[in-house]
């Protein structure tokens, strides 16, 4: 498990918008309501959790900076 700054990546971000199973479950309707992400894979809502949780982003870091 990462802890601190986590390293951005542009290749991706961009990934994570495009990728064809992203587009299938959008289309579909297959889209779980938002905070139902234990409902469809627990182990992984759990990491997630953690990770949020133990890190932290550099651009949300300026932006707390120059607010």
């Amino acid at each position: 498990m990462k802890f601190g700054i986590r390293k951005p990546s542009l290749r991706k971000r961009i990934a994570a918008r495009t990728s064809m199973k992203r587009q299938i479950v959008q289309r579909a309707g297959l889209k779980m309501p938002k905070g139902y992400g234990w409902a469809r894979n627990p182990k992984k809502y759990v990491y997630n959790k953690v990770y949020h949780r133990t890190t932290f982003n550099i651009f949300s870091l300026l932006k707390k900076l120059f607010k």
